[in-house]
Parts: C-alpha cells; structure tokens; sequence
C-alpha cells in the first residue's frame, strides 16, 4: 500500500470514528465533549430542512432521546490537506417491520489546532 493510500486510509478511518462518537447517544448528551467535535462556526442542514446553529445544536443534543442509525457506504474524500469531505447512509430498521428508513448525510470536517471538527452537516431523507 502507497504512503498515500494508507493515510488517505487512516484519516478515513478516524473520521469515521468521529462521526460514530456524534451518533453516540451517551456521548450526545455530554456538552462539552460534543462541542469538542464542532467547529465554532458549526451549521447543520436537518432533513427536515431546518438550518441548525452550533448552540441550537448542542442545547437540542442534552435533551434529546435519540435512536442512533447504522452508518453504511461511508466515503472520506481529502479536498485540500485540512479538509476533507465524508458521506454516508444513515440506515434505522424498524424492529416490528424491518422497514429500512435511509438518510444521505454529509459531513464537513476541517483540522483546527491539529484536531478535525465538524463544520457542516446534512442530512437528506430518501424516499
């Protein structure tokens, strides 16, 4: 494996845990450790449409109840050295049906300081 392709490899695989650490309910309700993960200037496009702001955000997270869906088809692209672009599927099953519901997310993470936050992210229902 090039020198390229295993960090391309690393960095993919410590975004993901990030985004894993997001979905995590425990660690959703700790303000401090997610304001950790988002950038200052932190938006969110919601699948319902609705634009959140870091503070929005972070005062939603303490209060939420919160089923966490499994992250499939993750993809991490580099765009420039400290900034890179990952997508995923977001897939919840319904217990009694076995129904799938999939929302496209995409996430924005810029490294600040020498640690990556999260500076955008959206989620968009399928049908």
């Amino acid at each position: 494996m090039s020198t390229a392709a295993s960090a391309a490899g690393a960095l993919a695989a410590q975004l993901l845990r990030c985004e894993q650490t997001l979905l995590d309910p425990i660690v959703r309700k700790d303000r401090a450790g997610i304001a950790e993960l988002l950038a200052e200037d932190f938006v969110e496009i919601g699948a319902s449409g609705r634009v959140w702001t870091r503070d929005e955000t972070l005062d939603l997270l303490a209060s939420e109840e919160f089923d966490p869906p499994v992250i499939e088809e993750f993809v991490c692209r580099q765009i420039v050295e400290d900034v890179a672009l990952v997508t995923y599927c977001g897939v919840r099953t319904n217990a009694k049906t076995g129904e799938r519901s999939i929302t496209l997310r995409s996430s924005l993470w810029s490294k600040v300081s020498g640690a990556w936050r999260l500076r955008f992210h959206q989620g968009t229902r399928t049908l």
